[in-house]
């Protein structure tokens, strides 16, 4: 019986388009954040507070994902700073040219970081770069310790880890 070997990477494409990304957004000087988490780790509540503390002093934006609804998208655009809303309609996460077909709509000379908070999945997203510069996995005490050894995938791509609803403990 013959065997047929594929030696094509299935996620080729989206890491070209998120070369892409990368190199626009470095021709712009826009530092990219792309944040990762589980649903109701605080991802929102986290990136809303860095909003406050930050949008004085730096031009911020970003590219909210979810299943289903704008509901994050419009807690992040009471804080007057531009946001796209990407619904996914049932996917699991962001692909790189969901996020290049949102860059057009903002002014990328005009800013200095660019967070995408990404779909709340911990498996999915692990696999897709977006064209960020630092990948973040936020998880929250009220999830349990085990997350890193259920999810390895998510916490070798993440360069930073933030624990957070630490107050719960």
């Amino acid at each position: 019986m013959p065997i047929i070997t594929v030696e094509r990477k299935i996620l080729k494409r989206n890491d070209e388009i998120a070369a892409e990304n990368r190199r626009i957004l470095k021709q712009h000087q826009v530092f990219c954040l792309n944040l990762l988490s589980s649903p109701g780790s605080g991802k929102t509540s986290l990136l809303e507070q860095t909003i406050a503390r930050l949008k004085d002093s730096l031009n911020l934006a970003v590219i909210e994902g979810d299943v289903q609804t704008d509901n994050d998208a419009r807690r992040i655009a009471k804080h007057n700073i531009p946001v796209v809303q990407i619904v996914t309609n049932g996917g699991c996460h962001l692909e790189a040219k969901l996020v290049q077909d949102a860059l057009i709509n903002f002014e990328l000379p005009q800013l200095d970081i660019l967070f995408i908070e990404n779909v709340g999945n911990l498996v999915c997203p692990a696999n897709y770069d977006l064209g960020e510069q630092k990948k973040i996995v936020i998880v929250s005490t009220t999830e349990g310790d085990d997350k890193p050894s259920k999810y390895p995938a998510m916490f070798r791509v993440a360069e930073v880890m933030i624990i957070n609803k630490t107050d719960l403990l």
